[in-house]
């Protein structure tokens, strides 16, 4: 049995890793890369490790594009077996892929028009809407706890990882050569006290554990000061006569924002000032939020047992239309927009901050991970200037960082989730998605309380197992 790191080894996006035993081929996840344009159109275009035609079954732990995103390439390329997920994911992954694709397309247009100009090359997107929906029908859902076999002598059932709605800690029982082993990937492993999500689930038994480590060596603000925090970033910038800029990630992230927001409003913490979702994404996957109530904690089904939408109120204004979201330009008194992507790097919040940045009584608001070479981590790290579609804009608007929004495990949660395996078992552990400096900062943890044997593998390497 071998396994090898192909994507979000020592880095965060494009998350990939192939398992070969009993002659079968199982990728787990087919993420897309996210970085410089170059480098992501080199990276995700081809499949270096394998032929796209020779995987036999991929098993996908949740939908967020650096996890799902290259299915459509992985298809167009040959691939044609079962993609095995929750229901929940399979419905999300249904709009994020597609809206993936789009958006190549439009880049792409966009792009080409410039190219022609200096009589350039035309480029192509790596794939298409049309590509995205081809993958949808290789989907077989399977609800939490349902072991199902997904190759000879794999079984794999699916726990509740509490990151984004649907996503899984996938546990793969192997029959190899006699013998039996337990493989646990986390995928992105959730947090304790999400306002939305249940708490992922406690795990105890494995022999190998592939862990995510985004945040190794990293703290969050308490989630108990998330309602709190955001209340007092809002009434400042209403007291400038500004607007709230929040670049979010369409899944988990708006639907939280915008829950809390409606705790806030009722609770007349907040003078109710119109909210603007503007992202048919976020739209679309808000509508995927209200048909999966089973993935909720109690108190948010409570909610929805009572008729009261979590995701809806008086002041928010979902908007799909290219129309609506220019007429939010025209708007000269206290709003909040939250709008994709939540890096900064694709969709309409590219012309928000485009259009708002540049002005000291704004407020952009950071809720999530930003990467490397991305335009939300220039923000982040207050760059001067800003290169929006080409042209400089000075950043002169306050920036402000939330990281209790985040779905992510911290240094402590990721900790205390391998504190309850079996370290007489646990024989390897493998740390992914995560940089460098936060590896080795989670890696002396874990050693400290006993572990041997962690590695945090390089693109491409391969261990038996």
């Amino acid at each position: 049995m071998q396994l090898q790191f192909i994507g979000a080894a020592q880095t965060v996006t494009g998350s990939m890793h192939l398992l070969e035993v009993n002659g079968k081929k199982i990728l787990l996840e087919c993420g897309f890369y996210q970085g410089k344009r170059a480098d992501s159109i080199k990276v995700n275009k081809n499949f270096n490790c394998f032929h796209p035609a020779q995987i036999d079954t991929v098993v996908l732990s949740h939908a967020h594009i650096d996890h799902s995103g290259n299915l459509p390439n992985l298809v167009k390329q040959g691939f044609s077996g079962p993609i095995y997920s929750t229901p929940a994911t399979r419905d999300l992954a249904g709009i994020m892929l597609a809206d993936s694709g789009k958006i190549q397309e439009q880049d792409a247009a966009f792009l080409n028009k410039k190219l022609a100009k200096r009589g350039e090359s035309l480029v192509q997107p790596i794939y298409t809407t049309e590509d995205a929906l081809s993958v949808m029908p290789l989907f077989v859902s399977v609800s939490y706890h349902r072991e199902t076999t997904v190759a000879d002598g794999v079984k794999v059932t699916f726990l509740d990882a509490g990151h984004i709605l649907g996503s899984a800690l996938v546990q793969l029982r192997i029959e190899d050569g006699g013998k039996e082993k337990i493989i646990l990937f986390t995928g992105d492993l959730g947090r304790k006290g999400l306002p939305i999500l249940r708490n992922p689930e406690v795990v105890e038994e494995a022999d190998v554990l592939i862990t995510e480590s985004t945040y190794g060596g990293r703290f969050h603000e308490p989630i108990e000061g998330m309602q709190s925090k955001l209340q007092e970033v809002i009434l400042k910038t209403i007291k400038r006569g500004g607007k709230v800029i929040i670049p979010a990630f369409s899944v988990e992230r708006t639907q939280e924002i915008t829950y809390t927001l409606h705790r806030l409003f009722d609770s007349k913490a907040l003078p109710r000032i119109p909210v603007f979702v503007d992202s048919p994404l976020s739209v679309n996957a808000t509508e995927v939020f209200r048909l999966h109530p089973e993935c909720f904690n109690k108190d948010v089904f409570k909610m929805v047992l009572e008729h009261d939408d979590p995701f809806g109120f008086e002041y928010i204004h979902y908007i799909q239309s290219v129309e609506d979201s220019k007429k939010l330009n025209d708007i000269h008194e206290p709003i909040i927009i939250i709008s994709a992507s939540g890096m900064c790097e694709s969709g309409r919040i590219l012309h928000h901050l485009a259009n708002n940045v540049d002005n000291p009584n704004n407020t952009i608001m950071i809720v999530g991970f930003q990467a490397p070479d991305t335009l939300g981590r220039r923000i982040l790290e207050h760059q001067p200037k800003l290169r929006i579609f080409g042209d400089e804009y000075p950043l002169k608007a306050e920036v402000v960082e939330m990281h209790s929004f985040s779905a992510h495990a911290d240094h402590n949660d990721l900790v205390g989730f391998a504190k309850n395996f079996d370290q007489k078992r646990l024989q390897n552990i493998f740390l992914v998605h995560g940089e460098t400096e936060e590896q080795t900062a989670l890696t002396k943890s874990l050693s400290q309380i006993g572990y041997k044997n962690i590695s945090a593998p390089k693109k491409g390497d391969k261990f038996t197992l």
